[in-house]
């Protein structure tokens, strides 16, 4: 499979990578170890989560998909074969974001050690920290980096400004700079990455893998209304979508996965992987049939016919 670099970084990586948040949520550890099998033997290699993933379910503390990861890797034996992104600084219990040098320093180990590797070869950001510098936390990478805990580092849910200005710390303090950014980004939610972001991000050479890239699912077509929410666990995240412009796109989804004998889903993350200024979208499932519609959606080719149709709708 014709890999992408990402960024500027020495990383290879297919153009479509798994999200994690599944992982000890909605898929078990026998079920997440079947996707993770189906995604990798396809030829597809990188793998994002994150430590608190999935925090957010009763009983979990966090750490639970990236112990997941770490049993299946060393189950397969399949390091090297694989890129590992985590992220660091959400809330795990502090009651607030923390970017600062003493947490991360902390957090890089107990990740290391449930992914069971000597090393994270994309550490990101994960929100940004109003309370710590840029100094601090670019800082603290530095040292990561320099002990070989860390390959390269990124951020997440940064706009133009909080990039820009991280980049020009990075450059005057003579600190490592995020490489890569992970932004909300999909046929919906277009505004916050198009414009002066991607423009910053294609100008700098930085790596980009979206996430929500199927918005929750709505971009499978599954949801059509209010009584569809029901359908799966993040049906109440998907509500949002169901206005005009939503329907005016899940209509295009369904015109252009006509023409190709392809599921809106494919049609939604080829969109995407042919974006100029995107490297990657996230995606997630939670079968091994989803496996195989992610899959696909790698080797779909849409016309400019296809994307002016798409683009339009989700103007």
């Amino acid at each position: 499979m014709q890999k992408r670099r990402l960024g500027r970084t020495d990383l290879s990586i297919a153009p479509l990578v798994f999200g994690g948040n599944v992982f000890g949520w909605t898929a078990d550890e026998k079920t997440s170890f079947d996707l993770l099998d189906r995604f990798t033997d396809a030829g597809l290699n990188t793998i994002d989560t994150a430590d608190v993933y999935s925090r957010w379910v009763p009983g979990n503390s966090g750490g639970d998909s990236e112990t997941i990861i770490g049993k299946w890797m060393k189950a397969r034996g399949n390091r090297d074969k694989v890129v590992v992104i985590t992220k660091v600084g959400a809330d795990m219990g502090q009651g607030k974001r923390d970017l600062s040098a003493g947490y991360i320093e902390k957090a890089v180990d107990a990740s290391l050690k449930r992914l069971q590797t000597d090393v994270i070869d994309l550490y990101l950001s994960h929100w940004p920290d109003d309370a710590t510098p840029y100094e601090e936390t670019l800082g603290a990478y530095q040292k990561l980096i320099a002990a070989g805990k860390v390959r390269h580092i990124g951020a997440s849910n940064l706009d133009a400004e909080q990039l820009g200005e991280a980049l020009k710390v990075s450059k005057e303090k003579n600190l490592p700079r995020y490489d890569v950014l992970q932004p909300e980004y999909n046929l919906y939610d277009r505004p916050s990455y198009d414009g002066a972001l991607r423009d910053l991000c294609m100008a700098e050479d930085i790596g980009v893998i979206t996430y929500y890239s199927l918005a929750s699912g709505f971009l499978s077509g599954k949801y059509r209304s209010e009584a569809d929410l029901a359908k799966s666990a993040r049906g109440g995240g998907v509500k949002k979508y169901l206005d005009a412009r939503g329907l005016g796109i899940l209509a295009a989804l369904d015109a252009v996965s006509a023409r190709h004998s392809a599921t809106q889903a494919e049609v939604a993350l080829a969109w995407i992987i042919a974006r100029p200024g995107v490297t990657a979208p996230i995606a997630s499932a939670t079968s091994v049939a989803q496996v195989d519609n992610l899959i696909k959606s790698v080797s779909l080719k849409l016309d400019q016919a296809d994307i002016a149709e798409l683009d339009k709708a989700s103007a």
